[in-house]
Formats: structure tokens, C-alpha cells, sequence
């Protein structure tokens, strides 16, 4: 039953947010400073979220396959490899790591 009040209230919490969002005057987010924020929020989210995965299990910090698939990804992108093909990199790395038993 608790996991039904957790699906419920998530889905009254989403729409509360995008309620929210769409009462927001037009004026304030032509401001240069909202619109910078607007824009770097989704990524920082992304990023805290990818760390947050990678390098959590519970309360402890790890380091094991995904932070390796993690650092496979960064060389790739740096390398300005195609989205998919840094997909594919993260994936193979990660599981020739747990292949290896590391």
C-alpha cells in the first residue's frame, strides 16, 4: 500500500511542478539570468543524476565497471565520437570490466 501513496503522491507532485511552471509570468523568463538558468538546470540534473548512479550503492561510495564505462564515455566524447558510438563505448568497457570480475 505505501508504494501506491508513493505513486500517488510523485503524480500530484508532477503536476503541482507543471502547474507551476506554466502560472509563471512570460515576463520573468525573458530575463537574461532566468533563461542562462533554464538552460544549464537540465544538464546539471543530468550530471548529478549520472554521478549519482555511477558512483553510488546506497549510503557508500564505489568504484567499479560503471565508473569505468563512465570514464570510457568522457575519452570518447572528448574524441567528438558520435552519441551512439559513445553509447556503445560506456556499454562495452562496462561489461568487459564485469567480464573481468573487477
Amino acid at each position: 500500500m505505501n508504494t501506491w501513496i508513493a505513486i500517488g503522491a510523485t503524480a500530484v507532485g508532477c503536476y503541482a511542478v507543471k502547474l507551476a511552471g506554466l502560472l509563471v509570468p512570460a515576463g520573468a523568463m525573458e530575463r537574461p539570468l532566468v533563461r542562462r538558468l533554464a538552460a544549464l538546470l537540465p544538464v546539471a540534473l543530468l550530471a548529478a543524476l549520472t554521478a549519482q548512479q555511477t558512483f553510488a550503492d546506497g549510503h557508500a561510495l564505489v568504484l567499479d565497471a560503471r565508473a569505468a564505462g563512465v570514464a570510457a564515455a568522457a575519452v570518447a566524447l572528448v574524441l567528438r565520437a558520435p552519441f551512439l558510438v559513445v553509447v556503445a563505448v560506456a556499454v562495452a568497457v562496462t561489461a568487459g570490466v564485469r567480464m573481468l570480475g573487477a
